[in-house]
């Protein structure tokens, strides 16, 4: 008898290869029948799990910008609960979209792509969770950086996530380092990213101070 674990296990598989399929090959160069084949079912049995591609599409945009928003919600959180500091708290925020960067470079390909097929409704609910995202991002970074003004942080933190989201475009991942150095070596650049935006802002600053005096 299947169960509702079953169910959502089924439900995953599908849309893991919805996801690799839709990357590799575009969302319209792929048939229901392929992804049912990829995950053993037959293509109409995957009617009992959703609607049609478009479902998946939207399931996997949506489902991605919730997972990041609620999961960086989460672990601000976490690392109050735990008393970190902003510093520290900052570096679990980087070290988890750096997870996703390296884990779901599908989803990251498929966002680009394909977004502007969702149905306008969950297209801005895309946009509304990302823009959440972002805000989280902005008011750890300027705990951090607290010299750095609002809009100045705002844009270095969508050019941090241009940074790590960049993975889908890198080599073969058989020619890059292995995970564990690729993950440091993203992490050290986007904090440093960061700590340039930050010292920029502070060198505008001392600019403006010494030409009033």
């Amino acid at each position: 008898m299947s169960t509702r674990t079953d169910a959502l296990t089924r439900r995953e598989q599908i849309l893991g290869e919805a996801a690799r399929l839709f990357a590799e090959r575009g969302f319209h160069g792929v048939g229901v029948d392929e992804i049912g084949a990829a995950v053993g079912i037959s293509g109409p049995g995957l009617y009992r799990h959703f609607a049609g591609k478009d479902a998946m599409l939207a399931e996997l945009l949506v489902g991605i910008s919730e997972r990041l928003y609620r999961g960086g919600r989460r672990c601000l959180a976490e690392s109050a609960e735990s008393g970190l500091g902003p510093a520290a708290a900052l570096d679990v925020l980087v070290g988890r979209h750096i997870d996703f960067a390296l884990d779901d470079r599908a989803l990251i390909t498929l966002h680009d792509r394909e977004l502007d097929r969702l149905r306008d409704s969950d297209r801005k609910l895309v946009r509304q969770l990302q823009r959440q995202y972002v805000e989280l991002w902005v008011g750890v970074v300027r705990e951090v950086h607290p010299a750095l003004p609002e809009k100045e942080a705002r844009a270095a933190v969508h050019a941090v996530f241009g940074l790590l989201n960049s993975t889908p475009h890198l080599s073969r991942p058989s020619a890059l380092p292995d995970r564990e150095t690729t993950a440091a070596l993203l992490h050290r650049m986007a904090r440093g990213a960061l700590v340039a935006a930050a010292e920029a802002a502070a060198e505008r600053a001392a600019g403006r101070s010494a030409a009033a005096m």
